[in-house]
C-alpha cells in the first residue's frame, strides 16, 4: 500500500500493441531516428543561418524542439515494449512519464497559437511587425508558453495522485495517459474527467479560437494583396503551419474531448499515434517542404557541405 494515493498498485502493464511487434518495431524507429534527425536538422539550420534569424523561424525552432522533447517522452518506451514480453512500467514511472508528456503536449499546443499571432503581425501588421515582434516579447511568449504547459500539467498530475488504483493494472495503451488510467481508478473519477475536459477544453478552445482570427485577418489581408506573387508568398507561409495545427488540434480534441463513457481504447490509440508520432515527424517536413526561405538555406547548406 502508497499511503500517499492510497494505491496497491506498484506498477502498470503496457498493452501496446500486440500483433506484429517485430515489424512495428522498424516502423515506429524509423519514425522516431526521422523525427530526431529532421527536428534537430531544422533546430541547426535555424541558428547557423542569418537570413533565418526572424521570430517566425525563432518560434519554429522552438516548435522542433518541442517535438524532440514530446516525442522522446513517448517513443522509446514504445519502442522497448515492443521487444519486451511484457510491457511494465512503476507507478512512479507513469505518473512521470505523463507529466513530462503533459508538460510537452500543452507547451506545443499554445505555441502553435502563438505562431499563428505572429503570422497574423507579419502579414496584416507588416510596419510595425519588427518592433512589436522584438526578441524579448518572442522569449517572453516561449517562456510563457513552458509555464502554461507545466501548471497544466501539474493540474492534471495532481488530481491524477489523488486517485486509488487496486487492479487490474493492464492499460491498453502504449503509454501513461489521463483517458485509460482513469478506467483502471478503483476511486470516483468524475472530478478528474470534468478537470480533464475543462482544462483541454480551455486550452483547445482558446488556442483554436486565436488561431481563427489570425487566420480571419491574414485572409482579409490576403485577398486585398493585388499581386498575384505577394498572395502566393504570403500565403505560402501560412499553409505549412495551418497543416500542423489540423494535425495536431484534430487528434487531441479528438483524444480528450471524447466523453470517456463512450472512449474506444483502440480509437485512442490510433489518435495517439497521430499525436505523439507522426505529428513530430512531420512538422520539420511540412515547414521545410512549403516554406521557399527554408528551401533555399537548405540548398545552400548542402551545398557548402559537399564542396
Amino acid at each position: 500500500m502508497t499511503e500517499g494515493n492510497h494505491s496497491e498498485v506498484m506498477e502498470f502493464v503496457l498493452l501496446g500493441f500486440t500483433n506484429l511487434p517485430g515489424l512495428l518495431f522498424v516502423i515506429f524507429l524509423l519514425i522516431y531516428v526521422t523525427t530526431l534527425v529532421g527536428n534537430l536538422g531544422m533546430i541547426i539550420l535555424i541558428r547557423t543561418n542569418s537570413q533565418l534569424r526572424v521570430p517566425m523561424y525563432f518560434f519554429l525552432s522552438n516548435l522542433s524542439f518541442l517535438d524532440i522533447c514530446y516525442s522522446s517522452s513517448v517513443t522509446p518506451k514504445l519502442l522497448s515494449g515492443l521487444l519486451a514480453e511484457r510491457n511494465i512500467i512503476s507507478f512512479n514511472g507513469c505518473i512521470t512519464q505523463f507529466y513530462f508528456y503533459a508538460v510537452f503536449g500543452t507547451t506545443e499546443a499554445i505555441l502553435l497559437a502563438v505562431m499563428a499571432y505572429d503570422r497574423y503581425m507579419a502579414i496584416c501588421e507588416p510596419l510595425h511587425y519588427m518592433s512589436v515582434m522584438s526578441p524579448r516579447l518572442c522569449v517572453q511568449l516561449v517562456v510563457g508558453s513552458y509555464i502554461a504547459g507545466t501548471l497544466n500539467a501539474l493540474v492534471h498530475t495532481g488530481t491524477l495522485l489523488q486517485l486509488s488504483f487496486c487492479g487490474p493494472n493492464v492499460v491498453n495503451h502504449f503509454y501513461c495517459e489521463i483517458p485509460p488510467l482513469l478506467l483502471l481508478s478503483c476511486s470516483d473519477t468524475r472530478v478528474n474527467e470534468i478537470v480533464m475536459v475543462m482544462s483541454i477544453g480551455f486550452i483547445i478552445t482558446t488556442s483554436a479560437l486565436t488561431i481563427f482570427f489570425s487566420y480571419a485577418c491574414i485572409l482579409l489581408t490576403i485577398w486585398n494583396i493585388r499581386s498575384v506573387e505577394g498572395r502566393h508568398k504570403a500565403f505560402s507561409t501560412c499553409t505549412s503551419h495551418l497543416m500542423a495545427v489540423a494535425l495536431f488540434y484534430g487528434s487531441a480534441a479528438f483524444l480528450y474531448l471524447h466523453p470517456l463513457s463512450n472512449h474506444s481504447e483502440d480509437q485512442g490509440k490510433t489518435a495517439s499515434i497521430f499525436y505523439t508520432v507522426v505529428t513530430p515527424m512531420l512538422n520539420p517536413f511540412i515547414y521545410s517542404l512549403r516554406n521557399k526561405e527554408v528551401k533555399n538555406a537548405l540548398r545552400r547548406a548542402m551545398k557548402k557541405f559537399l564542396s
